[in-house]
């Protein structure tokens, strides 16, 4: 009988683990869609069709999409459906002020309290990122960016920054496609070397310095990213 049981119990543990890989694998591509914009915001997410389309049961479809819904980049509807979050463009004024003071100050508040060993972990995403960027490889820019900069305000020692900065990174991880879409994924080396200058007065211990530059920063990719966006809207009015 205890031969039995365990034998049950064993049987139950393979299916959790297989489930469990199998949501993994289903959010695993569904995010890459979703961030990478191939999936467009608004497309819905049926468990029917995608049980379909990854050929497994709707229990893991459903788990990828409860992480998918917790991390934002879905949404379920009242009628229970669930669908690719949409990008609010009328919120993004106050969306860059509010990433903009972010950047300025957790990079200032670096410069004053860092320690040897983040300026380590901070330059170790700097050079990650400076290799996604080699090769083009957006979707490791946006995870080494957002890595980078969370590294950079957690040596700031302020615990509510580092949050609130580490969820207007993730938020924004789409706005961030877009701006690196805008330069065909090749970006120009001088905004790698952005991050280079920002290490180093971070390490200096230059605070004035490293606000000037997180400002800076900020304010090319907000308006690279504005730029693309009128461009692409008055190319669909011309159409």
């Amino acid at each position: 009988m205890k031969a039995k049981s365990s034998e049950n119990a064993k049987t139950g543990s393979e299916a959790a683990r297989v489930r469990g890989s199998g949501a993994q694998k289903v959010y695993q591509a569904l995010r890459q869609s979703i961030l990478d914009l191939t999936l467009d915001p608004g497309s819905p997410l049926d468990e029917v069709t995608l049980s379909e389309q990854f050929q497994m049961s709707r229990t893991p479809i459903r788990e990828a999409l409860v992480r998918l819904v917790a991390e934002g980049l879905a949404k379920t509807l009242p009628n229970r459906n669930t669908v690719v979050a949409t990008i609010d463009f009328a919120q993004l004024p106050v969306y860059f002020e509010a990433l903009t003071l972010m950047y300025r100050v957790t990079t200032r508040a670096a410069a004053v309290h860092r320690s040897p060993e983040q300026i380590a972990d901070i330059r170790k995403f700097e050079a990650v990122y400076a290799d996604a960027v080699a090769r083009r490889d957006a979707l490791a820019m946006i995870q080494s960016n957002r890595d980078f900069h969370v590294a950079i305000a957690e040596a700031g020692g302020n615990s509510y920054f580092t949050g609130l900065f580490a969820r207007l990174l993730d938020e924004g991880r789409r706005i961030l496609r877009i701006y690196y879409r805008s330069f065909d994924d090749t970006l120009p080396q001088q905004y790698v070397e952005e991050h280079s200058l920002m290490v180093q007065a971070i390490e200096a211990g230059d605070a004035e310095r490293a606000d000037a530059l997180a400002a800076g920063h900020a304010a090319q990719i907000v308006k690279q990213i504005q730029s693309y966006i009128n461009r692409e809207t008055v190319s669909k009015i011309a159409l």
